[in-house]
């Protein structure tokens, strides 16, 4: 059985540029869904297309980009696209809002066009992936929003969810920062089977994304192990 190609969506408010990435998407052999120049439109479009990657700029018309990754990847609404930012911006703030609001990556527009196709079947894999010299910053922030006072919950955590010896091993290689395919490579298992339990685990701790895995896994001091 031949497996399906991505689905992509392509979002920049410039139409050469936008025009360029699609073209070079599905010339490698993505099937590209959909494009939109506008926030308000992403979102619309995203919604009837269903897209497993969001290619995404941050600088849109009437609906900044951060705003359109929280409405398709926080809102809890299934299926959720994974979202490669790709922008001229390569600012810490642009870059950490992005993660935040749910981005799987961060790529910056100078990268090559191999590197593109490349960055987008690892988001689409559920891998991070970011520009050389971002992913330290990600986890750096990663570990100052564990130092933090967590959020009250109105109640202590008396009956933690219980995670299996592989899923807290799993979940403490991604705290570390190794992409699935690493975990996988380590622990000598399949990819599929990493991300069987890094779902399960999100779904045991009633978390929505790998951001707040990684911030459970650092404030309970994992990434240390």
């Amino acid at each position: 059985m031949t497996e399906q190609p991505i689905k992509v969506m392509v979002v920049d408010d410039h139409p050469m540029w936008r025009d360029a990435v699609a073209r070079d998407l599905a010339e490698a052999g993505f099937d590209v869904v959909a494009t939109a120049g506008d926030g308000d439109q992403a979102v619309r479009r995203a919604r009837a297309t269903t897209p497993d990657v969001l290619v995404l700029d941050l600088n849109l018309p009437g609906k900044p980009g951060v705003q359109v990754c929280k409405e398709l990847v926080g809102a809890g609404e299934e299926p959720r696209p994974r979202v490669l930012v790709l922008s001229a911006s390569g600012e810490h703030a642009d870059v950490l809002e992005a993660v935040k609001s749910g981005a799987t990556g961060y790529l910056l527009k100078s990268a090559s066009t191999g590197e593109l196709l490349d960055a987008v079947r690892r988001t689409a894999a559920g891998d991070p992936v970011f520009t050389p010299g971002l992913a330290g910053l990600v986890l750096g922030e990663y570990r100052r929003l564990a130092a933090e006072p967590a959020p009250a919950r109105g109640t202590a955590e008396p009956d933690a969810p219980r995670l299996t010896d592989r899923e807290t091993e799993v979940l403490r290689l991604v705290a570390k920062g190794l992409s699935y395919k690493q975990i996988a490579e380590r622990l000598v298992i399949s990819h599929r089977t990493v991300q069987n339990h890094v779902q399960n685990t999100l779904g045991k701790l009633q978390l929505h994304n790998r951001v707040e895995l990684v911030r459970y896994a650092i404030e309970r001091g994992l990434d240390d192990a």
